[in-house]
Parts: structure tokens; C-alpha cells; sequence
């Protein structure tokens, strides 16, 4: 059976670029707030931070995610209806089955984590298999394997970290500039506007880099979770399955006692239960699409 996943190369070509433009980027904040506050330490300070974090988010990421939702591993003999759906499922898609976590929330919710589908993790929540009916759970487990099918749960975790740094970054260098770091700095001893020029240009980047930064991450994340969508569709032939699962995962109320802004695009659906606001601003800033449209996404492909 041909692959399904036709975005995995791309999406490992999209990871690489990303570390890459990101590591540029915030060697640049780095270099320009040093510049500003004519101090090399931040410099180096940035370089360390975007090295370090990119690595670590490489190699550790599953485990500080799983560990953060109190997630507990699963053998087949704990829940083999679940098991055999997952396994059935890597069969058809030709992917090695996963290791599989339950959370312990009532909020019908999944997500999958781990750097390459020979690592990976599938990870639901208690609720979400209180909820759904064996299609539906085939649905949402398909649209999973689809994440790491695709390669793009790396994806997804590289941006969110480096990001989170050029935040740190940037609101380092706002923090020095309102304690007066500036005072000592070489604009100030710039008798010239153009001091005040740069100085300027420098709080305007502190105040727009992370903004940038997040609206990349979430324009990658609402692109996946349709690409998943339609991937987890025509791995079970039943799109009508996964669309009756997101029905039902929308519309529970429960709301998930942990949850982080930093991981919360990882999920299948936000676990930020009634607070997805229907304003144009907001869903610029949402981690996921609305569901109205990913359901009329998949139920326009029965037709």
C-alpha cells in the first residue's frame, strides 16, 4: 500500500529550515540587543539559549510533555480494545506501533509526541476513551498516527520551543532596557539620532519578535491538524468517524485541571474548554482551526 503521508520528507526539510531560522534569528536579537547595550555577554547568552534549547527539545521533548501531564504507560494487557485499535491502524499505515499513555483528566483529548515515528507516543486522555465509541477513538487515533506519520510533531515541538526563546530573548532585553541598562550602553554615548534610531528599533523588535515568533507557530499548527484530518480519513475510509469525534470533544465542557500555553497545540483540540472566542483577531492567535470547519473539511470528502 502506497504511503498516505506524502508531507513526511517536507516536513523534515520544513524542521531543519526552521532550527535554522530561528537559530539565525535570535543570534541576531542577541547580537542587536548586545549591540544596544554594549554588552557581548547577551550575545553569548543567545547563542548558548538557542543551541541548547534546539537540542534539548530534539531529545527530550516527549518525555517533559508526558511528564507534565502525569501520563502513565500502557501495556496491551491494560486496555486491549485500545491496544488492537492502535495496533490495527499501524498495520494499514505501515507505521511501528507506538508506545501508548493514558492521562488521567476527564477532558476528551489525545495528542502525539516523540522526534520520529521509531520513538513515538500516542497519548489519551481517560475521558476521551469514556466518550468516544470504537469508530470515533479509530478516527482520532488514525488522525495521531497521521502527526507522526507526517513527522510533524517534531515539527510542531522545535517551533514551540524556539520560540518560547526568542520570547525569554526578547523580554530579557526589555527588563535591562526599563531598569536603564541603556544609560551605559554605546547609543547613549551616540551624540548623533542615530542612537536614538536604533534604540527605538531595538524595543520595537523586543516588543514584535516573539508576536512573530508565536504567529509562526500557530499558522503550523492549525495547517497540520487539517493535513492530520484528512490523512486520518482516508487511513480508516470513514471520515464520518473522526468528524463525530470532534463533535463530541468540542462540545464537552470539561475543562483539563493542567494545561500550558506552550503545549496546547499539540492536542487534537484546545484544551482551553469555552474560551475559543469566533472574532478574527482571536482565531489569528487560536492553536487549532475552528472545529466547524475541520468537520465540513472531512465531511465534504464522503461526497
Amino acid at each position: 500500500m502506497p504511503s498516505i503521508y506524502t508531507q513526511a520528507d517536507s516536513n523534515t526539510r520544513k524542521t531543519w529550515f526552521l532550527i535554522t531560522g530561528f537559530l539565525v534569528f535570535i543570534i541576531a536579537l542577541g547580537w542587536l540587543f548586545s549591540y544596544l547595550l554594549d554588552s557581548d555577554a547577551i550575545l553569548y547568552v543567545a547563542v548558548f539559549l538557542s543551541v541548547f534549547m534546539s537540542f534539548g527539545s530534539y531529545w527530550w521533548s516527549d518525555k517533559i510533555v508526558l511528564s507534565m501531564y502525569k501520563a502513565q504507560p500502557i501495556e496491551k494487557k491494560d486496555n486491549p480494545q485500545l491496544y488492537n485499535v492502535v495496533e490495527n491502524l499501524c498495520i494499514t499505515a505501515g507505521l511501528p506501533v507506538p508506545k501508548i499513555y493514558i492521562i488521567p483528566e476527564m477532558q476528551p483529548n489525545a495528542f502525539a509526541t516523540g522526534r520520529d515515528k521509531n520513538r513515538a507516543v500516542v497519548c489519551v486522555t481517560q475521558g476521551l476513551l469514556n466518550r468516544l465509541d470504537k469508530t470515533e477513538l479509530q478516527g482520532v487515533l488514525a488522525h495521531e498516527l497521521s502527526h507522526i506519520g507526517n513527522k510533524d510533531m517534531l515539527l510542531s515541538t522545535i517551533v514551540a520551543v524556539l520560540a518560547g526563546v526568542v520570547a525569554i530573548t526578547a523580554n530579557f532585553f526589555l527588563r535591562i532596557s526599563f531598569w536603564g541598562g541603556m544609560q551605559g550602553g554605546r547609543r547613549s554615548r551616540d551624540n548623533g539620532g542615530l542612537g536614538i534610531i536604533l534604540m527605538i528599533g531595538g524595543l520595537v523588535a523586543a516588543i514584535l519578535a516573539p508576536i512573530a515568533a508565536m504567529l509562526v507557530q500557530l499558522a503550523i499548527s492549525r495547517k497540520r491538524e487539517f493535513l492530520a484530518d484528512a490523512d486520518g480519513a482516508l487511513l480508516t475510509r470513514y471520515p464520518e468517524g473522526l468528524a463525530r469525534a470532534l463533535e463530541k470533544i468540542s462540545s464537552d465542557p470539561t475543562p483539563m485541571r493542567i494545561t500550558n500555553d506552550a503545549t496546547s497545540s499539540l492536542f487534537i483540540d484546545s484544551p482551553y474548554k469555552g474560551q475559543q472566542k469566533t472574532h478574527w483577531f482571536a482565531k489569528l492567535f487560536s492553536t487549532h482551526p475552528p472545529i466547524g470547519d475541520r468537520i465540513k473539511a472531512l465531511r465534504d470528502m464522503e461526497t
